[in-house]
């Protein structure tokens, strides 16, 4: 644009002489596209209503470039999208939303509402889309955390717009019009006294219409209010019954997310008040398409929840038949609050879960189910490859301790202290420590009945130096004893112990040296043979 035209378009964007105007519009149409820009920009600098409205009229035939220019100054233009949204011209409505939604004229929110609730308005249909547009576009800068790029605080532009739409929810019983339930969910928090106060009024004209918007929104936003209700203590029945019929998978997603390792106390009184879980049983397709923290989530809710035993129950066996380890893990827990035929199956068949995790916990339960046989399972399982395996065995078999068959070992005939002792010594892995120190004991009964022990559970080569130091015991039974244990451990330093033993000053412990020899010969041929063969 030369220097004399550029001056020319300044003048007459200055000028209060009202006829520049239509030398300007006439100028938008010029073949020159110069000519057309400078026209664009003296207009805009003008800022008149006339202006306003003649670059409205022509918004929806303006090129790119145009565009561009308009929104950046699109002060000259904003002033005069009220009355077109308000006004009959359709054109004129339609470019004055596109503008409103373009420009993000949040202020413009009540004009549309007006509009939408006018039963006779003819654009009231352009009204609701817009009026939902903007509010998505609030709602996205409220995610963002950030101003806008006017400058604008969403909080506060948020709290201004709710005004409005709590105003029009109120009046929901004459215009009818779900957009406005739908804009107020969006924007709404849940302590809006508006929202509370309809929520527990069944009877409420925009009761109906707020719990299905609830229901049926995939709208984040929407979703995430609903959630947000949960850490309520004394959320209103019907939010609570609209998040258990809910189950849309982004909906279970997002409330098993919140839900997450632990419920907070909050949350859990409010999953307890659930008695209906739309989404159970659980099919596998469905439990694929959650990741392992939201199966453990979802056994939580289920456990926590008030719904049908029997629902709960199938919902734990699908995910101990389909879930993923973690999710399979607290299932296999959950199973201890469940009893009967069908719960024992289950937890017997758990047992060949390929995961230690599963195995564990479940075999703490076993014991209290009364399961016929069930013993020789849990001993199987102390040999297990997973130390986790084996320690949920030995802490369902506490009463197979050392200690407890040390106070009764006196008692047992010879059969039954060696299988009960067998069984102790797999089982407590104390057993041998234990015994140690009761042959340190300077009691002489409690020596003679660890050497007694040594020999019924065949640990005398775990105890061996221990045993040999009483070799010099003064107590000639006690020495006939650790014979007797030596006897059984056909080890190089037994062999020299019990050949020491044949000099000893008792005839006794000669002769149950002669026999320990011969036995430890007999073990050691025995032993020869069988690995010949």
């Amino acid at each position: 644009m030369s220097d004399g035209l550029a001056t020319t378009f300044r003048v007459l964007g200055k000028t209060p002489n009202e006829a520049a105007v239509e030398v300007l519009i006439s100028a938008l149409d010029s073949p020159n596209r110069a000519v057309q820009d400078g026209a664009l920009e003296a207009l805009l600098a003008r800022r008149s209503a006339a202006c306003g409205k003649e670059l409205l009229r022509r918004l929806h035939t303006m090129p790119p470039r145009w565009r561009e220019i308009v929104r950046s100054r699109r002060g000259s233009v904003t002033h005069t999208l009220r009355d077109a949204i308000l006004g009959t011209d359709r054109q004129m409505c339609v470019n004055a939303c596109q503008a409103a939604a373009w420009f993000h004229e949040y202020d413009l929110i009540p004009t549309l509402i007006s509009v939408l609730e006018d039963q006779s308005a003819e654009n009231g249909d352009l009204a609701t889309d817009t009026l939902w547009e903007l509010v998505t576009q609030l709602y996205d800068e409220l995610a963002a955390g950030s101003k806008s790029n006017e400058g604008r605080d969403p909080q506060m532009v948020r709290r201004h717009i709710v005004t409005s739409l709590e105003s029009s929810v109120q009046r929901f019983g004459k215009h009818k019009q779900h957009e406005v339930i739908d804009s107020f969910l969006l924007l709404v928090t849940r302590d809006n006294p508006t929202l509370s106060t309809i929520l527990k009024d069944a009877h409420h004209p925009a009761f109906v219409s707020i719990v299905e918007a609830m229901s049926n929104s995939r709208h984040g936003g929407v979703m995430r209010l609903l959630l947000s209700c949960l850490d309520d203590r004394h959320v209103p029945s019907a939010v609570v019954s609209v998040v258990g019929k809910r189950s849309d998978q982004k909906f279970v997603q997002h409330l098993l997310r919140k839900i997450g390792r632990e419920p907070t106390t909050a949350v859990a009184q409010n999953l307890k008040r659930i008695r209906l879980i739309a989404w159970l049983p659980c099919s596998k397709e469905f439990l694929d398409r959650l990741d392992a923290t939201a199966q453990h989530a979802l056994v939580r809710m289920v456990m926590i929840s008030a719904v049908p035993r029997e629902k709960a129950f199938a919902a734990i066996e699908q995910v101990l038949t389909h879930g993923k380890p973690e999710g399979r893990r607290t299932a296999a827990a959950a199973l201890a609050e469940f009893s009967g035929v069908d719960s024992n199956y289950l937890a017997m068949k758990v047992l060949e879960d390929p995961d230690p995790g599963v195995q564990a916990n479940v075999l703490g339960q076993l014991r209290h189910r009364g399961i016929p046989g069930i013993l020789p399972h849990l001993i199987s399982m102390v040999d297990s490859p997973h130390a986790v395996v084996r320690e949920a065995a030995r802490e369902s078999l506490t009463e197979f301790t050392f200690k407890r068959f040390l106070a009764s070992f006196d008692m047992l005939n010879e059969d039954v202290q060696r299988t009960t002792g067998n069984l102790v010594k797999k089982v407590d892995p104390q057993t041998v420590p234990l015994l140690h120190e009761e042959l340190k004991s300077k009691v002489r009964s409690r020596r003679l009945r660890a050497l007694a022990i040594v020999r019924a559970i065949d640990v005398a080569e775990q105890l061996e130096p221990t045993i040999i130091e009483l070799l010099d015991n003064s107590d000639h039974m006690v020495r006939i004893e650790v014979v007797a244990a030596l006897a059984g451990c056909p080890t190089p330093a037994s062999c020299q112990a019990l050949l020491h033993a044949l000099d000893d000053s008792s005839e006794a412990v000669r002769e149950a040296a002669h026999k320990g020899i011969e036995s430890q010969i007999g073990l050691i041929r025995s032993l020869e043979s069988m690995a010949g063969k």
